[in-house]
């Protein structure tokens, strides 16, 4: 069999930046030591899980999908027993050396299992039943500690919705009712910390020293950066410990400041060519099936890098999002990998299998 070479070099390329900009982000005084060779053996463990999916195949793939999920359920509530706070959220579990978040594990679980529930398309009420019966009981679990994680399962979810073929206009009143419920039913329920960082990038400069700060230091970082950048290691607003969060939200401004407005962009043009790249997987998978879940990574790994960057640059709510392949942290590059990994199974064996 004859195989795209493109999907993963975008990958590679990627990564690349990641691994750069974690490595000089390591150089900030508030940045643990270690982390750049944490992120190595991150990229190592991923291929682990990523050789298991390419051995599997598609319809093991498939049919391993509910235990899956049910493990990955088992595991983000056990969070609220055995967790670890990081962060200020108690969404972590350790292992004697090992540390990782369940919610990558879970994202990666609905991934595959809405295409599963899903796969005759839209089938009226039963559809949303069934839909509705997997990304409940996750997203009330995640909700109450990680609300951009939950944000992420949402948006994953909506466009997972859009992808099995739901009416349009089922879609427009879905989008008017979170319209009315979020001020008036969900923001009020948020923590103050979480309603004020929802909103701060309206203003910063109404906190400057408080809410405000890390969006404040991290336009400071992009805009320094200029045309083409202070060089690699030479970012001060990193390195000197103004910019909070170097290596992993802010990981994007760390890039820019040193890589300046070009190096920007081209991060943004290589985000564009892998989900152009998914896009075309979609567009080339016979089954239904098999495109809701390209749908569901597209919106899973796009909304994750609109955020992350849109924070950065102090157009959208900060909610701790970080960046696919580039922000460190040995939970989200696995996961990230591994469900890269998935896709490029999935569209080996488009044409094959009986699920």
């Amino acid at each position: 069999m004859k195989y795209d070479l493109r999907f993963p070099v975008i990958i590679l390329a990627l990564l690349a930046v990641g691994l750069l900009t974690v490595s000089t982000a390591a150089l900030a005084p508030r940045v643990a030591p270690g982390v750049f060779n944490k992120q190595l053996i991150g990229v190592a463990l991923a291929a682990v899980p990523i050789a298991l999916l390419w051995w599997a195949g598609r319809d093991r793939i498939y049919r391993i999908a509910p235990y899956l999920y049910g493990l990955a359920l088992l595991m983000q509530a056990s969070t609220f027993v055995i967790g670890k706070e990081v962060n200020g959220q108690k969404n972590w579990i350790e292992l004697g050396p090992l540390q990782f978040q369940p919610l990558e594990i879970l994202k990666f679980a609905m991934i595959l299992m809405l295409p599963v529930v899903l796969r005759s398309g839209y089938q009226g009420i039963k559809t949303y039943a069934f839909a509705l019966a997997v990304f409940l009981p996750a997203i009330g679990l995640v909700v109450i500690q990680d609300f951009g994680g939950a944000l992420v399962l949402a948006v994953m979810f909506g466009v997972i919705m859009l992808a099995a073929r739901i009416p349009w206009w089922h879609a427009v009143l879905a989008v008017l009712a979170l319209g009315v419920a979020f001020p008036t039913v969900l923001y009020p329920k948020l923590e103050p910390y979480q309603q004020k960082r929802l909103t701060i990038f309206l203003d910063p400069y109404q906190d400057p020293r408080g809410a405000g700060y890390q969006v404040i230091q991290s336009t400071i970082a992009v805009g320094s950066g200029g045309l083409q950048g202070k060089g690699y290691k030479e970012g001060s607003q990193s390195h000197n410990g103004f910019l909070p969060e170097a290596h992993t939200d802010f990981a994007f401004s760390t890039w820019a400041e040193e890589q300046g407005l070009v190096g920007g962009l081209a991060v943004l043009v290589l985000y564009g060519m892998l989900f152009w790249g998914l896009a075309g997987m979609a567009a080339e998978a016979p089954r239904l099936q098999d495109q809701i879940l390209f749908a569901g990574i597209l919106g899973q790994i796009g909304f994750q890098v609109i955020e992350n960057v849109g924070a950065a640059l102090s157009v959208l709510p900060l909610t701790g999002i970080t960046l696919p392949l580039i922000s460190y942290g040995l939970s989200s590059l696995v996961s990230t990998l591994s469900t890269l990994g998935l896709a490029y199974v999935i569209y080996r064996d488009r044409h094959g299998g009986m699920i």
